[in-house]
């Protein structure tokens, strides 16, 4: 008799679950991130995704039920944006059918939209540089925010009332609040789409990988406040500064992870890590500014209750003896390009290493390549359990029988 959709669920999670806390499940688990795969499995351009929920759900949802992973993820925080990023003319990002052709992924574009010598307003009251300086300079949408006298300032009828709220009345400002009432709307659409995907695929057996999302401090710094060229001179010029911002930034986004995960009841943790990698700065550059705040955030989020999902973009291979550093069978080590057999030797006692079928094989090889290189990890990496099958990142022009074959052979060599 076939197991019910519930009973597949709780499969499926136990899989997961035991393979985070270092034992040997039925099998090795495995759960890619699709990315705009999914759209192109289906026949959609990722632009039609970006703006199509329906289109989404349809691609997203074949794609689930074919490969069935044992984890996928909604992909409408991620994907279903170009409304809700058109409307607050955002300047961060270029994607399909915004800057970029119809048929490719959306780029991030990194500028320095906090100059160096506003640290001190950064670390003195971030939120008030967050609505006046920061916000007018990412959402073109909301530049009258720019003229937002300081909020602080409004105390009672006497102290900034009778013309501190003139500029509300001005025809910029309306426009930027009309803009925030279009994103929220947009927003609240994002949600209710999110939401109903989880819910269905729960129905049918299939568990959210993340119920949230988080960063190591020096990333949020240096991606969307300084940029890499702004972050890397810091280091040299602005020490203390760089570590105070990080500190700041701490507390910020562990409270981002933890609200997120009460509001979707899923304890993963999703932490995508780019500029901790060996290229971008010293070993002892990444003690000093990048680890601390970051051990920091993962050990705080594991006596929360919660399981960070980290994923080492980039080699991190003289890392590895580093990042051992967090409480045993807690969390998820994901590798893009480190050496992943090494991770296994010196993380494998401590936490569970998800990766890396590398996306030229499943892009350009043969489904006999992805075959041996998948047996390769599972003797390897899987041996003893502690592993999760997955490609070295989220992919989008794999060919459709390479992710076939991962996961086939997956299903069939992976079993302990």
């Amino acid at each position: 008799m076939a197991p019910t959709p519930q009973e597949q669920y709780k499969e499926r999670e136990k899989r997961v679950l035991d393979a985070i806390a270092l034992k040997k499940p039925d099998r090795v688990p495995i759960m890619p991130h699709f990315s705009f795969f999914s759209a192109k499995y289906s026949g959609f351009t990722p632009e039609e995704v970006m703006y199509d929920p329906e289109k989404l759900w349809k691609a997203q949802w074949r794609t689930l039920t074919e490969f069935e992973p044992d984890m996928d993820n909604s992909p409408f925080g991620l994907r279903f944006l170009g409304p809700l990023l058109e409307t607050l003319d955002f300047r961060q990002l270029k994607w399909p059918g915004h800057g970029l052709s119809s048929d490719v992924s959306y780029q991030f574009v990194e500028g320095e939209y906090m100059k160096a010598e506003e640290y001190d307003v950064f670390l003195g009251d971030l939120t008030d540089f967050m609505i006046r300086t920061y916000w007018p300079r990412i959402f073109g949408s909301l530049k009258a925010f720019e003229k937002l006298p300081p909020l602080r300032d409004i105390i009672t009828y006497s102290i900034g009332t009778a013309f501190g709220f003139g500029i509300f009345g001005s025809p910029e400002m309306v426009a930027a609040l009309d803009a925030l009432k279009k994103a929220g709307e947009k927003s609240l659409q994002i949600s209710q789409y999110s939401r109903l995907f989880a819910e269905k695929a729960r129905e049918a057996g299939f568990p959210m990988q993340y119920g949230g999302y988080s960063q190591a401090p020096f990333d949020t710094l240096g991606d969307y406040f300084r940029g890499t060229k702004g972050a890397m001179l810091d280091m040299y010029r602005r020490p203390d500064k760089i570590i105070k911002a990080c500190e700041k930034l701490l507390p910020i986004m562990f409270e981002v992870a933890v609200n997120a995960s009460k509001v979707s009841g899923n304890p993963r943790i999703f932490m995508p890590i780019h500029k901790g990698i060996d290229g971008f700065m010293s070993e002892e550059q990444f003690k000093k500014f990048f680890w601390p705040t970051l051990q920091s955030l993962i050990v705080a989020l594991i006596h929360e209750g919660l399981t960070p999902c980290v994923l080492w973009e980039g080699n991190c291979t003289t890392r590895l003896d580093i990042i051992k550093d967090i409480p045993e069978g807690k969390a998820i080590y994901a590798f893009e390009a480190t050496d992943i057999f090494k991770a296994k030797e010196v993380l494998g006692h401590k936490v569970c290493i998800r990766g890396n079928v590398p996306l030229s094989l499943l892009v350009t090889g043969t489904t006999e390549d992805v075959q041996v290189y998948c047996k390769r990890l599972i003797d390897v990496v899987g041996k003893d359990g502690g592993y999760i099958m997955d490609a070295a990142a989220g992919f989008d022009d794999a060919k459709p029988e390479n992710v076939k074959a991962m996961f086939d052979h997956t299903r069939k060599y992976g079993v302990y």
